[in-house]
């Protein structure tokens, strides 16, 4: 087990995006399931209002920094985390070891559509990979009236070892946790906005951008109807979390 620290309330592991390639490819092997969670700005603010969400993280296997605003606060705690890791960082790669290792995997959330237009386009470039199925079912935070009793169903069916979930935050993490026994001998990874980045339906931020922190300003000029409360009015928080972590750690 790697170190760990805790931000508000939510712990992220000290690890690369090697390290944490080897880290979920030791959940698949050990077949026993497992939940991988990328812990953003957003989340951790969400974490500090939602319990339910503070303890799925607490519950989760390995939860890796997605966010540059992350490592930097890392760095400031004084257990610096080597570098981002965000779950659109980590899916190709993560399909590209799925695919050479035989892993049946599954594709999960999206808007419809999506999960199939990214497996096609997974596939294309790596085509050893085993796309065990590809849904977009109806999902929700309290899990009333939703179709999770069909889409696990469906899950066990396929017997996927690898599950990438794009539901977003706090869904997917709510969603994995509370599912986790019934998702079990897969390894869940929450992915996000990967999904969509994968099947071509929305651009990513270029490279510099990200490494200057900046992907959120890049996604809130992109798409300023659905994230101006988030960015502008909910995620200012992460300073106040960050300042009572630094008082914290204080003599």
């Amino acid at each position: 087990m790697t170190a760990r620290f805790v931000l508000g309330a939510v712990p992220v592991d000290r690890v690369t995006a090697a390290e944490a390639l080897d880290r979920i490819g030791a959940l698949v092997e050990a077949g026993r399931g497992g939940a991988v969670f990328t812990p953003n700005v957003d989340h951790v603010v969400l974490a500090s209002r939602v319990p339910d969400l503070a303890r799925a993280y607490a519950a989760a296997d390995l939860s890796l920094a997605d966010g540059v605003p992350v490592v930097w606060a890392s760095r400031l705690l004084g257990a610096p985390v080597p570098e981002k890791v965000s779950g659109s960082d980590l899916l190709l790669p993560l399909v590209e070891r799925a695919a050479a290792r035989g892993w049946r995997t599954y594709l999960l959330g999206g808007a419809p559509g999506v999960a199939d237009e990214a497996a096609a386009r997974l596939r294309a470039r790596f085509p050893a990979l085993v796309v065990a199925g590809a849904d977009a079912p109806r999902l929700t935070v309290d899990g009333a009236g939703d179709e999770s009793a069909a889409a696990l169903a469906r899950l066990a069916a396929a017997r996927p070892q690898l599950v990438l979930v794009a539901l977003g935050a706090p869904k997917q993490e709510l969603w994995i946790h509370r599912h986790r026994a019934a998702l079990a001998p897969a390894v869940a990874v929450g992915v996000g906005a990967a999904l969509d980045f994968a099947a071509g339906r929305v651009r990513r931020a270029p490279r510099w951008v990200s490494r200057a922190g900046l992907e959120w300003l890049w996604r809130l000029a992109r798409e300023p109807r659905r994230l101006w409360r988030r960015y502008l009015m909910q995620d200012p928080a992460f300073a106040a979390i960050l300042w009572r972590a630094l008082r914290a750690r204080r003599p």
